[in-house]
């Protein structure tokens, strides 16, 4: 497992995909490399301050996973589309 001082917003959105999106802890503590007792104990900490939480912070986290998502996906077309006008020669 990986060790280290993670953001907040880290913290936010891997608690998220355990209590908004679904997945199980052990799930998501594989695949961010977290341990599972770092996962309950930053969600039993973002879940008190979650009531505080802003609709703006949550708002800008959502449109920062959605930039994230569409540069992804431009990122593939721009190679498809390479790849493509290559073989038109």
């Amino acid at each position: 497992m990986c060790t280290g001082n993670f953001t907040d917003d880290f913290k936010r959105d891997a608690v998220a995909q355990i209590t908004e999106r679904g997945y199980p802890v052990k799930e998501v503590s594989e695949r961010l490399g977290v341990s599972a007792h770092s996962l309950y104990a930053w969600k039993r900490k973002f879940a008190k301050s979650a009531s505080g939480d802003s609709d703006k912070d949550a708002e800008i986290r959502r449109l920062k996973r959605e930039l994230l998502r569409v540069t992804e996906e431009r990122d593939i077309l721009k190679k498809v589309t390479a790849y493509f006008a290559r073989d038109a020669k």
